[in-house]
């Protein structure tokens, strides 16, 4: 049986795309660039439902162009080439301020593994990070599409929340979720489009509402950084005007 494609599903519902809307934007990518395509509904269908596991090199090319994503960062089966961006002298530990990211509320407690609560839905994000060639600490912030997937949480930002987009892969085992990060930073920002890359550990509070915890990825020097994490749940729906309304960046 197939597995569906959770990852390029919540690309597209980023991109507040329906199907039809996403297949066009394939086919008008390949055009541009002089290698046309026949993509439709049926094909993205069949991408999303797992079906088809790895596109031909044309679609991946026009995937990679409309969403701005390598092509494994949409959920096929392509090799992940490892990369350390450079981020100034990196080795930094951010702990938790008085007034940014707090700790989870409460021990978490076993859980049989069978039972998946449903943490589908829109999730405010946030991260705090230090810069050594700023000497200051940031914070990050993301609006998210959560999609799951049995015990697989599938998370993509929204567009227009930050000109960075981000991508987490994770795994829920009872009220801990341990997974992966990826931030592509803005061309025209300070990191000047770096890629940055690591992984994340999150406890679930009991509410199902928050999960908070750490971020590790290495700095130029192969210094590991870490720092704290939090998603906040915002709204269960993940229609188009629900995604519409959040497709703007989130307050400070």
């Amino acid at each position: 049986m197939a597995t569906p494609n959770s990852a390029l599903r919540a690309v597209r519902l980023g991109l507040l795309m329906s199907q039809d809307d996403f297949a066009r934007a394939v086919r008008e990518a390949g055009a541009r660039t002089g290698q046309p395509n026949d993509a439709n509904k049926r094909l993205v269908q069949r991408w999303e439902a797992g079906t088809t596991t790895a596109p031909r090199p044309v679609y991946a090319r026009a995937l990679e162009s409309v969403t701005g994503l390598p092509i494994q960062s949409l959920g096929f089966s392509a090799a992940a080439a490892g990369q350390v961006s450079e981020d100034g002298r990196g080795g930094h530990d951010v702990e938790a301020s008085t007034n940014g990211i707090a700790p989870a509320a409460a021990k978490p407690h076993a859980e049989p593994q069978t039972a998946h609560r449903n943490y589908s839905g829109v999730w405010l994000s946030r991260y705090e990070y230090f810069s050594s060639g700023r000497d200051s600490s940031y914070t990050g912030r993301h609006y998210v599409v959560v999609l799951q997937h049995g015990s697989r949480l599938t998370v993509r930002s929204l567009p227009g929340s930050s000109d960075s987009p981000l991508a987490m892969d994770l795994e829920v085992d009872g009220h801990v979720a341990t997974g992966t990060w990826t931030e592509q930073t803005a061309t025209d920002g300070y990191y000047r489009g770096a890629r940055y890359h690591g992984a994340i550990q999150l406890l679930v509070e009991p509410t199902g509402r928050r999960m908070t915890g750490k971020w590790v990825g290495f700095g130029k020097e192969f210094d590991v950084n870490t720092g704290p994490w939090e998603l906040v749940f915002q709204d269960a729906s993940t229609t188009k005007a629900t995604l519409e309304a959040y497709n703007r960046r989130p307050d400070a």
